[in-house]
């Protein structure tokens, strides 16, 4: 009996994993127009869907062991790549950290964190495995790999200078791991219902994608009643994304490594197939500068400095946090108890209209390099 039940489950994955392949088949030999629009969206929805089915069926099985990560300083960036393209050589030349370096892949099995202190910032940096085509699907431990990119705030992406087409490789599996770079969060609200079937409402002009497939693509992802408001111009792959609610957006930066040893006509080759931020040299520290430069830029930094009351600003030692942050991010930072005490702040700086000006809301937007006094009640 019991070998009956299993036999099933098995032929249920087949049949599952047989439709999987047979729908992103489809989609690739489908070519996309606006006549296409509609039946390209719903494809996307379904291959969505039995994806999200095979991985709930994969984590409900034996689960490797992971990577644990404590993270520290203000911002955490991970190194992304296949093996032996350098990741250990830029993550010594970039902090103090001491990962070990061989001419040969794999060398990394574990997380090797750094940190890089850079105009007052203090940026963990985190060496991890390489990663290889199928990580996303568990191999070579990627899913392990890419769980902890989810948990930064900035990937930096490291291309072998005689392996452009890894870059590809890697943004594709950065995706199927539900990671978004460079990207900002669709701006669209959905709203579940219990019932009264689905509502959908543009405040912009939809070139991309039409009602009927949002909404053909609400229902193939068992969202039958919901309201929706959308606010920028999108397609079909935010909406599954915004449905799923599972995914992670965050900034990249895309570096060459090894430009040292290319001639003219292997960067000519990279330039033809992608378009990286910067040309490195981990071993010469070549552009190292410019990337420390463009990784503090990137993580949207501002500097905020503190001043006692009566007293000079500490112009050495500044609070560190990223662009839109508030008065209470601040407090928050500064201690725990500081939110429920806030009584005002008198501010100096961007933020405000004149200098000392008192601030009652502990909701106002700070800027860069704002001199802050708190009073507490």
């Amino acid at each position: 009996m019991e070998a009956k039940v299993v036999k099933k489950q098995e032929k249920k994955k087949q049949d599952a994993s047989d439709r999987l392949a047979a729908f992103e088949e489809e989609l690739k030999t489908t070519k996309y127009n606006k006549r296409t629009q509609g039946s390209v969206g719903l494809l996307k929805a379904k291959i969505s869907r039995l994806k999200e089915e095979k991985q709930k069926r994969a984590s409900s099985g034996k689960k490797g062991e992971g990577y644990s990560v404590k993270k520290s300083g203000d911002a955490t960036v991970i190194l992304v790549g296949f093996p032996s393209v350098g990741k250990s050589t830029l993550l010594n030349s970039l902090t103090n950290a001491d990962s070990l370096v061989a001419a040969y892949a794999f060398t990394t099995l574990t997380v090797i964190p750094g940190t890089m202190h850079y105009k007052q910032a203090r940026i963990q940096i985190l060496d991890v495995p390489g990663i290889v085509e199928g990580a996303a699907s568990g191999r070579g431990r990627g899913r392990e790999v890419l769980a902890v990119a989810q948990n930064a705030d900035l990937a930096l992406i490291v291309i072998d200078v005689f392996h452009p087409l890894h870059y590809k490789a890697i943004l594709n599996e950065l995706h199927e791991a539900n990671i978004r770079i460079n990207r900002e969060k669709p701006k669209i609200k959905i709203s579940r219902r219990e019932k009264g079937g689905l509502n959908i409402w543009s405040t912009v002009k939809l070139t991309k994608i039409d009602r009927d497939t949002i909404a053909g693509i609400l229902r193939e992802l068992r969202m039958n009643s919901a309201d929706v408001i959308i606010r920028e111009d999108i397609d079909a792959d935010d909406v599954i994304d915004m449905i799923e609610g599972n995914k992670r957006y965050i900034p990249a930066i895309i570096v060459v490594n090894k430009v040292d040893l290319a001639t003219e006509t292997e960067l000519k080759k990279i330039k033809e197939i992608m378009k990286p931020d910067l040309y490195i040299s981990a071993e010469t520290k070549k552009g190292l500068n410019e990337l420390k430069d463009m990784i503090f830029n990137k993580l949207s930094f501002i500097r905020i400095y503190c001043k006692e009351i009566g007293k000079n600003a500490d112009l050495e030692e500044p609070i560190i946090l990223f662009k839109g942050a508030k008065l209470k991010d601040v407090c928050d930072k500064l201690h725990r108890d500081f939110i429920s005490k806030f009584k005002f702040a008198r501010l100096w700086g961007a933020s405000v209209k004149f200098d000392g000006q008192k601030v009652l809301n502990i909701e106002h937007e700070v800027k860069d390099k704002d001199i802050i006094e708190i009073h507490l009640k």
